[in-house]
């Protein structure tokens, strides 16, 4: 399994979201920077192995951007579900104190 940390006060917005992900993640140069891009690098990243992603200090996320925290959740879910659905084990664990 790969483990990935981040931490909430780099992702307050947006453009922080995205630069984090591709910082940390290694997502390549041509991350679309959107939420659709990120579930594409994600899947690429999860196909082999299993990926789970530590959210350090979530609570601070839930209170300055709810939106962001709620998107990744959603997205993290739907990756999980396209793979349920052809019969293989879902691939994305997220892991967050909120």
């Amino acid at each position: 399994m790969k483990k990935f940390i981040l931490k909430a006060e780099n992702l307050t917005d947006w453009l922080s979201f995205h630069k984090e992900f591709k910082r940390v993640l290694g997502f390549p140069e041509y991350y679309g920077e959107n939420m659709n891009a990120w579930i594409d690098c994600l899947d690429e990243l999860s196909a082999e192995e299993q990926i789970l992603i530590h959210i350090e200090n979530g609570k601070l996320l839930k209170e300055i951007a709810p939106e962001i925290l709620e998107a990744l959740l959603e997205r993290a879910a739907f990756i999980n579900y396209r793979k349920i659905d052809v019969g293989e084990s879902p691939s994305l664990l997220i892991s967050i104190n909120i």
